[in-house]
């Protein structure tokens, strides 16, 4: 009886270390996930800040106050 009550601990205690891995691993996709949505807004920010700053220049040059 105890062999028996040995085996499904050591399984209860192998499929815990398979569930924490699988967490684990989905936690840092979605971490992976997170920052490259991150970068992908820092970028695209930037290009929006680009290009305003090109439109500014624009007006300035035609109105001629880019001296």
């Amino acid at each position: 009886m105890a062999d028996n009550s040995q085996k499904m601990s050591y399984h209860a205690g192998e499929a815990k270390g398979q569930a924490q891995e699988k967490a684990n691993t989905m936690m840092d996709k979605a971490g992976n996930a997170a920052q490259s949505a991150k970068e992908s807004m820092q970028n695209a920010g930037q290009q929006v800040q680009e290009k305003a700053q090109g439109a500014a220049e624009a007006v300035k040059n035609a109105t001629g106050t880019n001296n």
